[in-house]
């Protein structure tokens, strides 16, 4: 099963990827992982052989995979779900993070404003779950986990 954990920029999907993974569930970042590329416009792509690669790898096991991008229209997720925020929230988080430093910079604040107009849509639009994450990420994975992993009738696989 492939679960996609997405959402713009701030919403906690790393996060969420690091709590997965220390309970124990395979669980990839695009970002963090190395399954994006820069693009000549300065936006990033996913790399989409290495990621079906990395599907193919894991066969039937439960995958989370998260990231946010144009090419996650080319995969058949078994399940999705979206990480929102208040906007106050996401800017918070983009300027205080460490771990990544993709939203320091005021353009990149504003592309992920618009992307919160535009994108934000089509992402709820096709959603199987919303998880709002102003709450803490242990209390996220528990709801992502019941609704795939209990709701679904999987059992853990790692």
């Amino acid at each position: 099963m492939r679960v996609l954990l997405t959402g713009v920029s701030g919403t906690g999907k790393s996060s969420l990827v690091k709590e997965l993974r220390r309970r124990g569930y395979t669980a990839f970042d695009a970002d963090d992982d190395g399954f994006t590329a820069p693009l000549p416009d300065d936006t990033w792509a996913w790399q989409i052989e290495p990621i079906r690669s990395l599907f193919d790898q894991y066969g039937d096991q439960l995958v989370f995979f998260a990231g946010c991008s144009d090419e996650q229209s080319a995969f058949d997720f078994d399940f999705k779900v979206l990480l929102t925020a208040p906007v106050e929230l996401i800017l918070d988080r983009l300027r205080l993070r460490t771990t990544n430093p993709f939203g320091k910079a005021q353009a990149e604040r504003d592309r992920v404003l618009a992307d919160m107009e535009w994108v934000l849509p089509l992402l709820r639009e096709s959603a199987d779950l919303v998880i709002e994450t102003t709450r803490p990420t242990n209390d996220v994975a528990d709801t992502v986990i019941d609704a795939v992993v209990s709701g679904g009738g999987l059992t853990r696989r790692k």
